[in-house]
């Protein structure tokens, strides 16, 4: 009995084939006007939340806790971590689950997209008119539909004390944009 011959291919082989994806699939939210995109395996579910209970002395970002089919999660306004108007309707507001290092999170959002794949041949440098805010949540950026989509990094969307101090490859307009890890589901 003869075995399959192997074929050997080096760690930096193996690394260049797993870090470089010809498409990614993300999931399009929005805030306010802007249309952004969560990494598809970072939401875990759609839903409403009918009551928040506000939660003082926290970031302005959290707008307080709420139950999820008997779960406590910490309610953060997607609007708010941009440094956009947030404004809660007096209907159910609109979340996205995730979990996140551990933490449930529901990120409350204004409208829900498709799921879509992005060419990496699409991903862009950042454009140098985005707002300091912006770049110091994205992990990357697509052109997408006559336009350009910022893919949300959850490791810098959520981390409030100093989010926007930490230096990131995005602040340069010339430096190609890079995807970070850094997302648990």
């Amino acid at each position: 009995m003869s075995l399959p011959e192997l074929t050997r291919t080096s760690s930096r082989q193996r690394h260049n084939q797993a870090a470089a994806p010809l498409e990614r699939n993300i999931f399009i939210v929005s805030a306010g006007a802007e249309r952004l995109a969560l990494p598809v395996e970072c939401v875990n579910t759609i839903f409403r939340i009918s009551r928040i209970t506000p939660v003082p002395g926290g970031p302005r970002e959290v707008v307080g806790l709420a139950n999820l089919r008997g779960k406590i999660v910490t309610v953060v306004s997607l609007r708010r971590r941009l440094g956009m108007a947030h404004e809660l309707d007096p209907g159910p507001a609109l979340a996205i689950g995730i979990e996140h290092l551990g933490e449930s999170i529901a990120l409350l959002v204004d409208e829900v997209g498709d799921v879509v794949s992005v060419a990496e041949s699409d991903r862009i440098p950042a454009p140098p008119h985005l707002a300091a805010t912006r770049l110091g949540v994205t992990s990357a950026v697509y052109g997408f539909e006559r336009g350009i989509l910022s893919v949300l990094d959850m490791a810098a969307l959520f981390r409030f004390s100093g989010a926007n101090a930490a230096p990131s490859p995005l602040h340069s307009p010339a430096a190609p944009v890079s995807p970070r890890q850094g997302a648990q589901k």
